[in-house]
């Protein structure tokens, strides 16, 4: 991943200057942005590889400027909070964003956090997705080497992370997986993470294929119901 292009979005000066060094240490190419608007605008001009965006901007915000990312990329985003406040948080995911960082971070941490969102988004767009037929789950069909959701016949649109998720539970259809698994096979966390991640993953999830469709098991995780060749 020598050579990625990174857009780091910050108002804090010294945050931004002493992250982005540790980046380019480590083998990134950093773009810096001291606020929203010049992030977005840095983003058109020169498209990255992956956003790092604060949640506190001035002129415009974290959340908006990753939905308007949304709106016109799937390149990985990852938020960083001040604060680990819930809906700081849980406003972030709901965006759009991949991921999330809390202040103040290790830089290593940061990095290593950075890298998996590269890695799940390279295997992704090379052929990451399991080969095999149409499945379905009610009204939901998922064609896995298409990399397409259609509900009711329409087509549904997925970010990046979403899709990975939906076809992590579609491998095993009725078994109850745990937000530590999901955070290991969909997030590619070798660590702990913070299953907030999942939780808010899953919801959204739920909104665009159906909330029945996706089950919770208190104590135990989520399970796909239903499915059929």
């Amino acid at each position: 991943m020598t050579g990625t292009h990174v857009l780091f979005v910050e108002d804090d000066d010294v945050i931004r200057e002493t992250t982005g060094l540790s980046l380019e240490r480590d083998g990134f190419r950093v773009t810096p942005a001291a606020d929203g608007r010049d992030g977005l605008a840095l983003f058109r001009a020169r498209p990255p590889d992956a956003v790092l965006i604060d949640v506190v901007l001035p002129h415009l915000n974290g959340v908006s400027l990753c939905r308007r990312i949304r709106e016109e990329s799937l390149v990985p985003v990852l938020m960083l909070s001040a604060r680990d406040d819930p809906v700081d948080i849980v406003v972030g995911l709901e965006a759009g964003a991949d991921d999330y960082v809390t202040k103040p971070f290790d830089s290593a941490v940061l990095t290593a956090r950075l890298r998996a969102a590269l890695r799940r988004a390279e295997r992704f767009s090379d052929g990451g997705p399991p080969e095999g037929g149409v499945l379905r789950f009610g009204d939901v069909e998922i064609d896995p080497d298409g990399v397409r959701v259609l509900r009711g016949g329409e087509e549904v649109n997925l970010t990046p992370t979403e899709m990975r998720l939906l076809l992590r539970f579609a491998q095993s259809p009725g078994t109850v997986l745990s937000r530590d698994v999901l955070l290991e096979n969909v997030w590619d966390y070798e660590w702990g993470g913070d299953t907030r991640v999942v939780d808010v993953h899953v919801q959204r999830l739920r909104n665009k294929i159906g909330a029945d469709r996706i089950e919770t098991v208190r104590g135990f995780g989520y399970r796909l119901a239903g499915g059929d060749r």
